[in-house]
């Protein structure tokens, strides 16, 4: 199998978690940067992360790096890219991309050049004048920063949040990617209890179900690099196969509540797409009603925020509220994901950690208390 230089991107603050999944699936020299983790791997690689990473955002393989200061160095690069080599003669190619501190400023403009680059590269390899585009999906993806162009090739499609189980979401609900990553980040372990006393649609205690029982995130789901011809299918059978026979049947301590009946219903569906509905115990209540059980476990949760949420008073008196219910359970490790910026203070006690995250565009952090 050929090597590529592999980049899996990921939301700000995940980059560490990513980096973590990619060295539990065995790969070294693992390069962390701002937004995005590179690595090397083959095509049995590519399916492998694409089914595998839960807090990734999309995996990309890496084309070319070159200066781009104009137009022409631009489309010499791209040109100079083998692209027949990997996208068949119907293929339907889609161009996106950003500037940043770079004399090429208009992203449109360089999409059109770097598309009829392509074209170009691959009328060296097939000799055509046309192409009719009608075939399978290749995005190519270019991002321009100081001068310096980077091209990729998308082997995912729609993001790798996209499980395929959400059929019903709550008010804010997060990408299943980003609960992932803050149930990673808890170092949460499947045989201790595990609470979500704000579940909303469920996402947060679905996917520590499905970390508790090793169940691949993208199991069920299909990806662009699929239908690609230098991908051999078999290949991603193998490692479907493989990842089904890796599911586990354990048996889990979850809980899973919210004020809301009604979003415990779509929480509920949702479980169950995703397979880990015995795994969660789904009740209605109020944070203040919580019952933890047992001596030592873990709270992720993500409770309300914003306009939508209610006024400034009203969350204030939530977070004092919660304080109160999690005082009540000293062995217990508690955290709480949140955009609202007074947190700490109306909860009135120094958080353990805080760490940076974003929800989408929205700057949150992640804070873990004790009792």
């Amino acid at each position: 199998m050929a090597e590529y230089t592999l980049v899996a991107t990921a939301a700000f603050g995940l980059e560490s978690v990513v980096a973590r999944e990619l060295k539990g699936l065995g790969f070294d020299n693992v390069i962390t940067e701002n937004g995005r983790v590179i690595f090397r791997g083959t095509e049995k690689d590519i399916a492998r992360t694409n089914i595998w990473l839960r807090c990734a955002d999309r995996v990309l393989i890496k084309m070319g790096e070159f200066r781009a200061s104009d137009f022409e160095e631009l489309f010499q690069g791209v040109r100079a890219i083998p692209w027949g080599r990997y996208v068949p003669s119907n293929g339907a190619v889609h161009v996106n991309g950003r500037s940043v501190r770079s004399a090429l400023t208009s992203v449109p403009a360089c999409q059109s050049v770097v598309k009829k680059a392509v074209i170009e590269s691959m009328k060296k390899r097939y000799r055509l004048d046309h192409f009719p585009e009608d075939g399978p999906a290749h995005s190519v993806e270019f991002s321009l920063q100081n001068d310096v162009a980077s091209v990729f090739m998308d082997t995912t499609g729609p993001g790798l949040h996209k499980r395929g189980y959400r059929t019903g979401t709550g008010e804010a609900a997060l990408k299943e990617t980003l609960a992932a990553g803050l149930v990673l980040l808890s170092r949460w372990r499947p045989d201790i209890p595990f609470i979500d006393p704000f579940c909303g649609s469920g996402t947060i205690a679905i996917e520590a179900a499905m970390i508790g029982r090793n169940i691949a995130p993208g199991i069920k789901r299909g990806f662009a690099s699929e239908k690609w011809k230098f991908i051999d299918p078999a290949i991603w059978e193998e490692v479907r196969r493989h990842a089904f026979k890796d599911e586990r049947k354990t048996r889990l301590n979850i809980a899973a509540s919210d004020v809301d009946d009604r979003v415990i219903v779509k929480a509920r569906n949702n479980a169950r797409h995703a397979g880990v509905l015995s795994a969660i115990r789904f009740e209605g209540r109020d944070v203040e009603d919580l019952e933890f059980g047992s001596e030592k476990g873990v709270v992720v949760c993500n409770p309300p925020y914003g306009e939508k949420s209610g006024d400034k008073k009203v969350i204030g008196q939530l977070i004092r509220k919660t304080r109160e219910a999690f005082d009540r359970a000293p062995g217990w490790s508690f955290f709480v994901f949140t955009g609202f910026e007074d947190f700490a203070y109306h909860y009135g006690k120094h958080p353990v950690s805080n760490r940076k995250l974003y929800n989408g565009r929205i700057k949150c952090y992640l804070y873990q208390f004790k009792a």
